[in-house]
């Protein structure tokens, strides 16, 4: 993308702007709001890796001695659940990284409804201060999906307050969603076609719209439930000529979509870092912008892979299989596209690169055992295993959380004006990669030797596996730790970042490094697709990259 005019550089940055605490907490200012909720969503990442940890500690060895009861084991994982899916997984990147570059990568001053995305960003605090106050001071026993009747009928635990505060979260998303939808179609800069959004965009605004269809869904579910545990309303309790199959529907129609939700704004992300290290124009734009809306809507289709076992009629159970089978085909284009995009590329292995060369592969080895969990032989023998959660962590923190941190290193020039130590950054790259690895990858053979998930106690001769699962928990916990270090150590004593460090296109590459209030001093003007990478650009960065 090129601007007409080059940028003018005697103006402050938004970071100058007020640098008090209510500045903060009332600015409308897209970029700091992405600021604050990176600040809200790593202080609840470390809150459920906290619990994770806890919870790997306890499955070093069979009989329960870290955590004393098999009660407490189950509030634990409750707690890694439902603030790891709902409080980081789901508004990490488009909260963070969205919120901050949306209307940069389209040339815009804010978003549409700049006091709308303040408001969401409350929402979102009140949610989770709520969720942590109930999951902490009392706990909820029933794991990150409430399933009935357990938690309508028989659970003494607090699983009202918590569905509030998943209740309540609900209405940041849809408030975030609505807002991106409106500004990609309404604020996009002179000479910004569809066919010029670069993929970051397309999956911006793909994720909103999972968010504003899907979420509703979930917030009636919960509502649903709340009634009937305080009203003994009869929705699914078969006593009272409720069926509780159907709560299984509601909440997977809802998060079947969710899981692309948090994986959508992944797969953007690595297609703007890919391009930019291998110095290659993406292959086949297109088809990624179209795979990218596929996913979205087939997402809808397929929850009922997830209720093989719950009875549902074996016909059903084959359509959901097909339809499963159907939405890994664009997931599969997108990897096919980012491998030949690296063909021949001039590849640079910066932190960034290795983050989004981690994700392709073991975005992968997620994908490819989702088929195995989607056919229908093999589903009953694994269903409930640790197998499910190695193929879920593989997706989420293998795919998401590292297209996270790869998207965090690859714009933490434009976010802070700083350069990070590149030694340590390739450093937490490999030890997250390595980490990782060690502790999911023995899940899947866990699983398929037949231990069950969510026990708090298991059979002696699964130990070695878990020990080796601990061993990884351990590693990853360093890996994430670190990043967090040198990042805002180099807030202070990082070298200043050029407008454009990585040579990349772009629109956010040509205001400076932070972006003015105003994002730009002249409105841009573009005149060329998203990725114009050429060989003597990959020349010229080679010489030019510091």
């Amino acid at each position: 993308m090129t601007l007409v005019r080059e940028p003018v550089t005697a103006h402050e940055d938004y970071l100058d702007a007020g640098y008090s605490l209510k500045s903060w907490l009332l600015t409308t200012d897209h970029k700091r709001i992405g600021l604050l909720y990176m600040a809200s969503i790593t202080f609840f990442f470390f809150v459920g890796g906290a619990a994770a940890t806890i919870m790997r500690l306890e499955l070093m060895t069979p009989r329960g001695d870290v955590l004393y009861t098999p009660d407490s084991y189950n509030r634990l994982f409750t707690l890694h659940g439902v603030i790891m899916v709902w409080f980081f997984l789901i508004p990490s990147i488009p909260a963070v990284l969205g919120n901050f570059l949306l209307p940069i990568m389209i040339g815009a001053r804010d978003l549409a409804f700049p006091r709308l995305n303040l408001l969401s960003w409350y929402i979102y605090i009140v949610g989770g201060l709520l969720v942590l106050g109930v999951l902490i001071f009392g706990g909820v026993d029933t794991g990150w999906t409430f399933y009935v009747p357990f938690s309508s009928m028989f659970s003494n635990t607090n699983v009202i307050g918590a569905a509030v505060g998943v209740f309540i979260v609900g209405f940041s998303s849809i408030l975030t969603g609505l807002n991106f939808i409106v500004t990609t179609h309404t604020m996009r800069c002179e000479g910004m076609t569809w066919e010029r959004l670069p993929l970051f965009v397309w999956s911006m605004y793909a994720t909103s719209l999972i968010l504003v269809l899907a979420t509703p869904v979930l917030a009636i579910t919960l509502a649903l439930l709340a009634a009937e545990r305080i009203w003994g309303v009869g929705i699914f309790d078969p006593k009272l000529g409720g069926d509780p199959v159907l709560f299984q529907h509601l909440f997977w129609f809802y998060s079947h979509p969710a899981v692309y939700v948090m994986i959508l704004p992944g797969f953007g992300v690595i297609s703007e870092i890919v391009p930019c290290f291998s110095r290659r124009t993406i292959f086949g734009y297109k088809f990624m912008a179209g795979a990218l809306l596929t996913i979205a809507l087939v997402g809808f289709v397929v929850w009922g892979h997830h209720m093989f076992v719950s009875g549902q009629s074996m016909y059903a159970g084959m359509v959901f299989s097909l339809l499963s089978f159907i939405v890994a085909i664009p997931s599969g284009i997108k990897v096919f596209n980012w491998t030949a995009t690296l063909y021949k590329g001039s590849i640079r292995f910066d932190t960034p690169m290795l983050y989004a060369l981690g994700f392709i592969g073991l975005f992968t080895i997620g994908g490819l055992t989702g088929l195995v969990l989607a056919s229908l032989g093999v589903n009953p023998h694994v269903h409930d295993t640790y197998f499910v959660v190695a193929h879920f962590h593989y997706i989420m923190v293998g795919g998401m959380v590292m297209a996270y941190l790869g998207g965090i290193h690859f714009w933490w020039p434009k976010l802070s004006g700083r350069m990070y130590p590149e030694l340590w950054g390739k450093l937490a790259a490999l030890t997250v990669f390595i980490g990782f690895n060690l502790t999911f990858f023995p899940q899947f053979v866990l699983g398929y030797l037949g231990m069950p998930r969510r026990v708090y106690e298991y059979a002696p001769e699964f130990q070695v596996l878990n020990v080796m699962s601990t061993a990884g928990a351990s590693i990853l916990a360093v890996g994430y730790v670190l990043p967090l270090a040198y990042l805002l150590l180099s807030l202070r004593y990082g070298s200043r970042a050029t407008a454009n460090p990585w040579r990349a296109t772009g629109l956010e590459w040509q205001t400076e490094s932070p972006p003015p209030t105003e994002n730009f001093v002249e409105p841009p003007v573009v005149i060329e697709g998203p990725y114009a990478y050429s060989p003597e650009a990959a020349e010229e960065a080679d010489h030019g990259h510091h």
